[in-house]
């Protein structure tokens, strides 16, 4: 069935006049105000799209429409393209969750934790491959910039364009960690150092592996780290929200001067598997597609239906939740009710997500508010794509779930 065509959503156990309240909503609250340029909404069961809403513009200097083969920046849903790439390596024999991460990076054996100013300590354990998918290495981000660790990768300049991941790594093997391997959830570079796992052990370009072993097997024709002058005008722009002041700017147009765009440039070096990637809403439902089926696709298999199993457990010990492990600001998903599995959220306590849902619900999201879930229990698979950060301008996550819940009706 072509992406475009849409199922009779009663047919499907969905009612249409409670699916219809999505774009109604959004149109309503965020684009007439012009608190966002565009949402595109995608909600399926079984297999078969029941909602597609393409709603506002790609740029609002022009006014262009959005359509279902926009092109966005995900940012952050890379995370779960590289985890399953991991995890394909896996299978393969190429690599074990419970490594020493310095079994395939050397320089990482050397790393220290942070024990408060002008103090360092050996960690209690080495950091292992299944830190990095679950963000339990002691890495972290630069972009809060409040614990002093933080401040380092913003000094060192950890994510630059002009470093690839085999340079990114052995800046990160010189900066203390904020914690000992496993004690605390905190989100991170890790999956970067994962991507670049996956080029040692496979010997392969990240890019190349994504390309050959996971987007051509599933027709995923539009998405990669770098954007062809050709395809531009397909690609939003991305805005950007200040916290603070509300305002808002444009952070990238979008056009031939974007950083994805390589066109008369030096060649793309870092391939982040942490957030490098763009991609329309119809090539990510064919990657969630892939993950609901149990690894395959239209006959592509990518990962045993035992693996996918296993990355869409919950991983944290004890069972616990992200906020019940880790004392972070920032998160792509619900903290209280989310523990995490290889590569992204895992739902856990329906009660502390505050609204209908299923356990063992996987979800995640992108910088500038894309998001997309996968329930096992109910067969649903939705995606929400716009270009505003930070993602936490706006509740539409939560929204767009309350909406697809309310809209079940077998």
């Amino acid at each position: 069935m072509p992406f475009d065509q849409v199922s009779q959503p009663e047919t499907l156990g969905l009612s249409k006049e409670r699916l219809d309240r999505i774009p109604a909503f959004y149109k309503k609250n965020y684009l007439d105000s012009k608190r966002l340029p565009n949402i595109s909404t995608m909600v399926a069961r079984g297999g078969e799209i029941a909602h597609l809403s393409c709603q506002g513009v790609k740029n609002w200097d022009t006014g262009e429409a959005v359509t279902a083969d926009t092109i966005y920046r995900i940012y952050s849903m890379t995370k779960p393209v590289t985890s399953v790439a991991a995890m394909m390596c896996f299978e393969e024999g190429l690599l074990r969750l419970e490594h020493p991460v310095s079994r395939y990076i050397p320089s990482f054996a050397n790393l220290k934790v942070w024990a408060g100013e002008g103090q360092l300590k050996d960690p209690d354990r080495e950091m292992t491959v299944k830190d990095l998918f679950l963000h339990t290495s002691g890495l972290t981000y630069d972009f809060l910039g409040l614990h002093p660790v933080e401040k380092q990768y913003i000094d060192k300049k950890v994510i630059r364009q002009n470093y690839t991941l085999a340079e990114m790594c052995e800046v990160l093997s010189e900066i203390p960690l904020v914690f000992s391997p496993g004690d605390r959830w905190n989100y991170s570079v890790a999956i970067d150092v994962l991507g670049h796992l996956v080029e040692i052990v496979s010997g392969m370009s990240l890019d190349a592996y994504f390309q050959t072993r996971i987007f051509e097997p599933l027709g995923m024709v539009d998405t990669g780290f770098t954007i062809p002058t050709e395809k531009l005008p397909r690609f939003a722009a991305c805005y950007a929200r200040n916290p603070l002041t509300k305002e808002i700017t444009m952070a990238d147009k979008g056009d031939g001067s974007s950083s994805y765009c390589r066109e008369g440039k030096d060649p793309q070096r870092l391939f982040s598997g942490g957030g490098g990637l763009v991609s329309t809403i119809s090539d990510y439902y064919n990657f969630c597609r892939m993950l609901a089926n149990g690894g395959e696709l239209n006959g592509a298999r990518l990962l045993s239906p035992k693996t996918v199993e296993y990355m869409m457990m919950n991983h944290l010990p004890e069972g616990k939740t992200m906020a019940g492990m880790g004392d972070t600001m920032f998160s792509e998903s619900n903290m209280a009710g989310n523990g995490f599995g290889l590569g992204g959220a895992v739902t856990v306590d329906e009660i502390l997500m505050n609204q209908p849902c299923s356990e063992g619900t996987f979800s995640w999201g992108g910088l500038a508010s894309t998001f997309f879930w996968i329930d096992p229990v109910e067969d649903i698979i939705a995606i929400q794509m716009t270009q505003m950060m930070p993602s936490s301008s706006y509740p539409i996550r939560p929204q767009f779930q309350q909406f697809v819940y309310s809209s079940i009706i077998e």
